[in-house]
């Protein structure tokens, strides 16, 4: 098979060897995979593939068909859509993953847009729901409402009932984060102002942080998923302490997988039900031919874009 390769922080397309599933796994014919910004720092060499996937082929999420079924896997059969989370391996022709791991599509999504849709929608379901335990009513808080994980929050906590905030920098992309369901679309400077929140979701990383601190409302509760704008921050104990706040912080990509089974099943139970109901979209700001994945890296790197960067095989 052909696929997208990593050598001395470069990226190609080369060939290898096709894979081939094992107990409980399913091989999966590629069709579309949305880029994330754990690829990029896997290029950069700063955020290795887990044991036991691919540490040259990057790809997190990625959609497709049914090509074989390892030994004792009955969730599906061959041909069935199905798209899924990997710990690595999801920008080639093929690749394998537990079936436990994977879910069906959407009759409704088309391949970019299911391609796009495993780790922003999970991760975001993950943090809010899981982690935070958002109700209906509360005050949420997306950073970064623009991209692929803060355009899947603010859908799925306007879905819940929640008043949502987003923080967008880009001013030409507020109007369309507000459609997706967000109350408020704020500039991020000064967002402290637009509080208290009773959830924040921390998409952009530590120069947030002291004025989280200043906005989560009592009892509120901040969780961290994002980093890219620094890793290091001075946090007010007294602060939290006061507020009796929580501060939590999650990844997905390293978890066991019976953890990450768990997610697909809550994101089966509770997510897909609205994208077959037309509550849910999954935004594509632009599709690559697989060929021209440097391109697609590029245009994902350069930001200012609204939902998900997405190679089509």
């Amino acid at each position: 098979m052909r696929a997208v390769t990593i050598s001395d922080n470069q990226l190609s397309v080369a060939e290898h060897p096709d894979p081939t599933p094992g107990a409980g796994e399913i091989l999966v014919r590629v069709r579309a995979a949305g880029l994330n910004g754990a690829d990029l720092l896997q290029v950069k060499g700063a955020y290795p593939a887990p044991p036991g996937s691919p540490q040259d082929i990057p790809g997190l999420e990625f959609a497709g068909e049914v090509a074989a079924l390892g030994p004792g896997a009955t969730r599906f059969s061959e041909g069935d859509r199905v798209m899924a989370i990997a710990g690595g391996g999801g920008q080639g022709e093929l690749v394998v993953v537990h079936e436990r791991q994977a879910m069906p599509v959407p009759p409704a999504l088309d391949w970019p847009q299911a391609g796009g849709l495993p780790e922003v929608f999970t991760t975001a379901h993950d943090a809010i729901f899981t982690q935070c335990g958002l109700k209906p009513g509360e005050r949420l808080l997306v950073h970064g409402g623009a991209g692929g994980v803060g355009t899947a929050a603010v859908q799925l906590g306007a879905a819940a009932g929640a008043h949502v905030t987003a923080t967008v920098r880009n001013a030409n992309l507020r109007d369309q984060v507000k459609a997706l369901g967000a109350h408020d679309v704020i500039d991020p400077e000064g967002f402290e102002a637009h509080g208290p929140f009773d959830v924040i979701l921390e998409l952009v990383g530590a120069p947030n942080m002291p004025a989280n601190l200043k906005a989560v409302n009592t009892d509120g509760r901040i969780v961290v998923i994002g980093v890219g704008a620094g890793f290091k921050a001075d946090v007010n104990l007294l602060a939290i302490m006061g507020k009796r706040a929580s501060l939590r912080g999650s990844t997905l990509r390293a978890r066991p997988l019976e953890e990450k089974a768990l997610t697909a099943r809550a994101v089966e139970r509770h997510v897909l039900p609205l994208f077959e109901r037309g509550a849910l979209a999954v935004p594509v700001a632009q599709t690559y031919a697989f060929d021209d994945v440097q391109d697609a890296y590029d245009r994902f790197a350069a930001g200012g874009k609204l939902g998900k960067i997405v190679l089509t095989f």
